[in-house]
């Protein structure tokens, strides 16, 4: 695709936060004509700086061909979709919409009935890579949907993705895999505190678990990504406890539609939801160790700040 059908080709992408944010920026870079949508004016102003353009309702993108939802759960994308200022009531036959939140494989599937008797395309595509690969457009995307919406979107999915797995032809596929993801995700974060709670218990230096673990069979890319906010003391959220919540809650539900058992994903969940419920839950999702702190006392290493003050 040249430049110029790059700046021909309309896009929108609603919700703003890191992953959002990321996506739309990596899009703007590499010519797209993108346009921002989010319910926070700070958001929108960012992007802005950042040389995009804005909307504050997802029904003012109604001029895009293609439209991703990048949002926090199934009812946002529920509202931007459907709601009273929902996009799809606006969008031209024929456009297309890329679902790229973590949602149950059972709504998107309803999703996709629904598009289809609008008039319009979707992908069910999920994304996985964190803040910084959405900026450097190098995501992981985990997609179905059928051949034709793929060949409109290909172009765009090159632009924010190192890796496109194309799934299958329904919407539902694309979720599936993406909640074997997060599962395997929440189960090893929850885990990998776990055991850096219990090696403090027992009096190892945790930079020194740290390292024997990163060389070691019990590693993780999880431990490997997390425990250095552990180590640094810093919880600032580049995921959050909550999200988690969100997420091994769908595991939970979709095992329960489909009379699954999920032992480990659960007691994973319930570590998350004591975190959520001690005050943690907008903090990064590594602050689930603090459950451990409070049960057993153990001292985490401190924010290099917060020991210069103390």
């Amino acid at each position: 695709m040249s430049q110029h059908d790059k700046q021909s080709l309309q896009v929108g992408v609603i919700g703003l936060g890191a992953m959002g944010m990321g996506t739309a920026t990596a899009l703007h870079h590499q010519g797209f004509n993108v346009t921002g949508c989010d319910i926070a004016a700070g958001s929108r102003d960012a992007f802005v700086a950042a040389g995009g353009k804005s909307v504050a309702t997802p029904m003012e993108l109604a001029h895009c061909h293609i439209v991703l939802v990048v949002v926090v759960n199934g009812s946002q994308v529920e509202q931007v979709l459907f709601g009273e200022q929902g996009v799809v009531g606006h969008l031209a036959p024929g456009s297309l919409v890329i679902q790229c939140a973590t949602v149950a494989p059972s709504q998107v599937k309803q999703l996709g009935e629904r598009m289809a008797a609008e008039g319009l395309m979707m992908l069910d595509a999920p994304i996985s890579g964190g803040a910084a690969k959405a900026k450097n457009g190098e995501l992981s995307v985990m997609a179905s949907g059928a051949a034709e919406a793929f060949n409109y979107a290909s172009d765009v999915l090159d632009g924010m993705a190192a890796k496109v797995y194309r799934l299958g032809d329904d919407p539902g596929v694309g979720s599936s895999m993406k909640l074997v993801n997060q599962l395997l995700a929440g189960v090893h974060i929850a885990t990998a505190a776990e055991a850096m709670a219990l090696g403090i218990r027992m009096g190892l230096d945790p930079e020194v678990i740290f390292e024997v673990i990163t060389h070691s069979a019990g590693n993780s890319w999880m431990f490997e990504n997390r425990v250095p906010h552990i180590l640094k003391g810093d919880y600032t959220p580049l995921s959050a406890v909550d999200i988690f919540i969100k997420d091994l809650n769908i595991v939970h539900q979709t095992g329960r539609e489909l009379s699954m058992a999920t032992p480990v994903a659960a007691s994973a969940l319930q570590q998350f939801t004591s975190a959520s419920g001690a005050g943690f839950g907008r903090e990064d999702d590594s602050a689930v160790i603090k459950v451990y702190q409070r049960l057993s006392g153990i001292t985490l290493p401190e924010a290099a700040n917060d020991a210069q003050g103390t």
